[in-house]
């Protein structure tokens, strides 16, 4: 039986970027590099470890900025606060998000030598102008070299992805995925675009520049997006962002395609569209799946039952979460998701 897996994050501002990309708030504090010293690090590690299941698998994950374009000196004692965990066995790994410009061998040759395990690039969108209008430009060419580079040491590759850009479009943000498919990373990430507030994107959206990514063109990309990935075997960590109560209350986004559960809303308008289909075509629905399909079947707020009003719903747990009874004919998860992807070529 497989571990179940675990991330300790650990969230470190990289106050030294050189970038400004058009999404981002990350501070720019003089002389100070990070915002997470090595007694924080333990710190992290060890209140973690006290919670978590101890056959669980376990990686150290360094989010929240480029942590390869932090100073070699500084990643390396990052990484030698994690080794003495690794040594004993307590963690399994270590995670790591940056940008696709911020890899090289040098770089790759230290992290390789710390047993990083999965490296996130996050390329955002394979459409340069679409890159450069959100200040975040390098040729797609680089994204590629990145990406060889990584696989090339053993690494496993996670490509991270934000339709909604500015210059951004239901096509390229579809070719990006697309594009996603042809690298084959081992897994990915899709963050619908929010205006977060004190950036130049809401400065942008405040001189007319940017129009919201609103939740329903949010829903009608991520769903294509996420079946593209996920029919292909690409792992999809998480679409949209962590519901923090600060993203609830409006503290940090201002504007844009935020849900708490945006997950559950695209696969539930993937599984009305199959539904709905099937019930034009016979006239009715007789429908079994297991208990934990039922929330993707009905939708959130019973959105799905309501649009496909009288239909017939059993629990039938002898099914298991890739597969579902209709009309007495099964299906599986990869025919909903061909269907899904049946007009989008």
């Amino acid at each position: 039986m497989e571990k179940k897996h675990y991330n300790i994050p650990v969230f470190i501002s990289h106050f030294g970027c050189p970038n400004a990309c058009v999404f981002c708030n990350q501070k720019k504090i003089n002389g100070r590099e990070t915002d997470v010293t090595l007694e924080d690090l333990e710190k992290i590690i060890e209140e973690y470890l006290e919670i978590l299941p101890k056959d669980s698998y376990k990686e150290v994950a360094f989010f929240g900025g480029t942590f390869t374009g932090i100073s070699m000196e500084k990643q390396k004692e990052y990484l030698e606060g994690v080794k003495k965990y690794l040594d004993r066995g307590l963690v399994q790994g270590i995670r790591l998000s940056t940008r696709p410009d911020y890899i090289n061998h040098e770089v790759m040759e230290q992290l390789k030598k710390y047993n990083v395990t999965t490296i996130e690039l996050g390329v955002q969108s394979f459409n340069e102008e679409v890159l450069k209008k959100s200040a975040r430009y390098y040729p797609v060419e680089t994204v590629y070299k990145a990406c060889e580079m990584i696989k090339s040491y053993g690494i496993d590759l996670g490509i991270q992805l934000m339709p909604g850009l500015p210059g951004s479009t239901f096509e390229t943000d579809i070719e990006s995925a697309k594009k996603t498919v042809e690298i084959g990373p081992q897994n990915a990430r899709v963050y619908p675009t929010l205006i977060i507030k004190d950036t130049e994107m809401e400065r942008m959206y405040q001189r007319g520049e940017y129009e919201v990514f609103s939740l329903e063109e949010a829903i009608k990309r991520c769903r294509k997006i996420c079946a593209l990935l996920e029919i292909n075997g690409i792992n999809i960590i998480r679409v949209g962002l962590q519901p923090s109560d600060d993203l609830r209350n409006g503290g940090v986004a201002v504007e844009g395609a935020f849900h708490p559960a945006f997950r559950e809303l695209v696969d539930g308008e993937i599984y009305f569209d199959f539904l709905k289909k099937i019930k034009d075509r016979d006239g009715f629905l007789n429908i079994k799946a297991c208990e934990k399909n039922i929330s993707k079947i009905v939708g959130i707020k019973k959105k799905n039952s309501i649009r496909l009003e009288k239909f017939q719903l059993d629990i039938d747990n002898s099914l298991d979460t890739s597969e579902i009874e209709v009309n007495g004919n099964k299906y599986i998860r990869k025919d909903i998701l061909k269907e899904e992807l049946s007009g989008c070529r």
